[in-house]
């Protein structure tokens, strides 16, 4: 069985008009990190791969928004994400 220790995962929320910046919802490493991961396949919630990203979002409390420091990296991640499911609806 596939150990993840080094697995880390962080799930961002953020809905237009009702939030002011993106907020953290969820954080781990290792094991938790890992049903983390399972849980948004199971959900079909598109993965984005940072580890750079992922270690500054552990250190921002569940439930609080992220840095301003870090507002246009994590909009470059929600713009892939909006041509990510553009390009899905597209080929429906």
């Amino acid at each position: 069985m596939k150990k993840f220790t080094n697995t880390k995962a962080v799930a961002l929320k953020y809905k237009a008009y009702e939030d002011l910046a993106p907020k953290v919802i969820a954080k781990g490493k290792g094991e938790i990190a890992k049903k983390i991961i399972e849980k948004a396949k199971k959900y079909d919630v598109p993965l984005f791969q940072n580890e750079e990203m992922a270690n500054m979002l552990l250190n921002v409390d569940v439930g609080e928004e992220i840095p301003t420091k870090m507002y246009e990296t994590v909009i470059e991640v929600f713009i892939w994400l909006y041509k990510l499911e553009e390009k899905a609806q597209l080929s429906k």
